[in-house]
């Protein structure tokens, strides 16, 4: 955006646009954090069952893990 254009967003809106990127990010963060632990509170459930095994289990929270440290590698970079 050039300047006469961040200036009618400001004016507009009330606030920077860089202040939007900051709200989307944090929703991006929010969203994956209840996604994640509702994953993991199921898989728990599924083991704690016998429904599923400790690997699967470990898998579950291990691609969590991993999906968070990539999305915060890209989103915050």
């Amino acid at each position: 955006m050039n300047a006469a254009q961040t200036a009618a967003f400001q004016a507009n809106g009330g606030f920077p646009p860089s202040a939007v990127s900051v709200v989307v990010v944090g929703a991006v963060f929010a969203v994956l954090l209840v996604w994640g632990v509702w994953a993991m509170r199921t898989a728990y459930v599924g083991w704690a069952e016998q429904r599923i095994s400790q690997r699967q289990f470990a898998g579950v929270v291990i691609r969590f893990i991993a999906m968070y440290l990539v999305l915060t590698f890209f989103l915050l970079s």
